[in-house]
């Protein structure tokens, strides 16, 4: 005869389907409330992108799943197992991140791509393995940077380090990739070029992705849902579609500003317009 499940085995049955679940996860800095009762989840080979305003908790909420700070109460679990029970070297080989900043070290890009490996080093192994070497190469040529294998970190442009650290981490080859604020501080080109990358690895690799993004409309272009924190009480406002969430009322509401949404000629996904109250209107042809 089957065991009957309980509520447990089920809770867990379910948290396994997808590659991040997070449940009513509370954080708080000196008393002011940051993040409360956010829970949602990214389903294998989903684009998921976090957007609000400045200040809302999109870069808290990725610290407590890296576990660089811990949240008050709540659970984070990668492909079913618990974060606060993995070890670094076992967390680091399901998730790999990218930050919005990297650091201009002085050394060769293939070196800094090969840090990638290090979660799977074996005991007293000091050196990479050919393998190593190999997958290193093979996400090189992925991001379009095997050309600067042997330049240095520091010589390179923002753009180029942003793509080093994409392949950096996917020398890890993890489960969940998540990126914050990767087009930070970068031209339209770069970002473009970043963005049409992290959408190729979705699509050639079936990885998975969870992102903080500022850009509304660069959000609701790539992402296939979008959560949309709110900075007044720290909670999700709204999750969904990018047709969902990306309102003129939602916008308005959490971001305090007037906008207009309006759908992009080309792919029809939502386009933010900020309104300039002194422009004199126009209809849609200019006129």
């Amino acid at each position: 005869m089957n065991k009957k499940m309980t509520n447990d085995d089920i809770t867990k049955a379910y948290m396994a389907k997808n590659v991040l679940e997070i449940e009513q996860l509370n954080f708080r800095y000196k008393q002011e409330i940051i993040l409360k009762n956010i829970s949602f989840s990214v389903a294998p080979g989903e684009f998921v992108s976090v957007i609000g305003p400045n200040g809302c908790g999109k870069t808290t909420l990725i610290k407590t799943i890296l576990r660089s700070i811990l949240p008050e109460t709540g659970s984070i679990h990668i492909q079913g197992q618990e974060v606060k029970t993995l070890s670094n070297k076992d967390l680091a080989r399901h998730l790999a991140v990218v930050m919005q900043t990297i650091d201009p070290a002085a050394m060769t890009v293939m070196d800094y791509v090969l840090l990638g490996r290090l979660p799977f080093f074996e005991r007293y192994q000091f050196f990479e393995s050919q393998k190593d070497v190999v997958i290193a190469q093979k996400y090189m040529e992925l991001t379009g940077i095997a050309d600067l294998a042997e330049a240095r970190i520091n010589e390179i442009s923002g753009g180029e380090r942003q793509l080093a650290a994409i392949a950096r981490a996917l020398t890890q080859e993890p489960a969940l990739l998540v990126l914050d604020e990767p087009t930070a501080h970068l031209d339209i080109t770069h970002q473009v070029r970043v963005l049409n990358l992290v959408n190729t690895l979705k699509e050639q690799l079936s990885l998975t992705i969870l992102m903080v993004l500022h850009d509304l409309n660069l959000a609701a272009e790539y992402s296939d849902r979008l959560v949309l924190l709110d900075k007044k009480n720290g909670q999700i406002y709204k999750a969904g579609t990018p047709e969902v969430v990306l309102t003129k009322a939602s916008i308005q509401a959490v971001y305090q500003t007037e906008v207009e949404v309006r759908p992009n000629p080309i792919s029809g996904k939502p386009w933010v317009f900020l309104i300039n109250p002194n422009a004199e209107a126009k209809n849609i042809d200019g006129k």
